[in-house]
């Protein structure tokens, strides 16, 4: 496999899932919380990062690699807040944070920083599961997903050699 093989199957697969997404949202009517939006920009910045990984085609290993390792960087951010909005759809309803402000409300109101603690911290909104598929909601297929781009990226940063080493071999 190459490199850029490699980079235009990352931004396929993320152009993909946000196709998915917006599917869910324009056609099904399903409205993503606040943690849902960020896993979406999560997903733009990995599709980001691919398609330039992917245009620039590195032959040295050092590009490559800073491209893998802020691939990895965004695929952990995006896990964790996938994980996050997993554990608030797994409490009991009882322990289930208030449903909170709308997400253009808080950038309005709250300082920068203060919006992103209350979105990181989850509301009720992000803990109510309105669609599943084999046993399992939206976030944590997208912890799946974000996990799985995560072990082929550091599987890649292993095993894939420029195509220009490749060739000589």
């Amino acid at each position: 496999m190459t490199t850029r093989f490699f980079y235009l199957s990352l931004l396929t697969t993320c152009l993909g899932l946000l196709g998915f997404g917006f599917y869910l949202e324009h056609v099904k009517g399903l409205e993503p919380c606040p943690l849902c939006v960020f896993q979406r920009i999560a997903y733009i910045t990995i599709a980001i990062i691919a398609l330039i990984a992917a245009i620039h085609n590195p032959n040295n290993t050092r590009p490559r690699i800073a491209y893998n390792i802020a691939l990895i960087i965004t695929a952990l951010v995006g896990a964790g807040i996938a994980g996050r909005q997993t554990w608030l759809q797994h409490l009991p309803p009882e322990l289930v944070p208030a449903c909170g402000p709308g997400l253009e409300y808080m950038f309005e109101v709250f300082p920068f920083g203060q919006a992103l603690k209350m979105i990181l911290n989850g509301s009720g909104e992000c803990a109510e599961v309105d669609w599943h598929f084999i046993g399992f909601s939206i976030a944590e297929w997208s912890l799946v997903c974000f996990t799985a781009i995560l072990i082929t990226t550091l599987a890649a940063t292993c095993i894939l050699k420029p195509e220009n080493r490749l060739s000589k071999s």
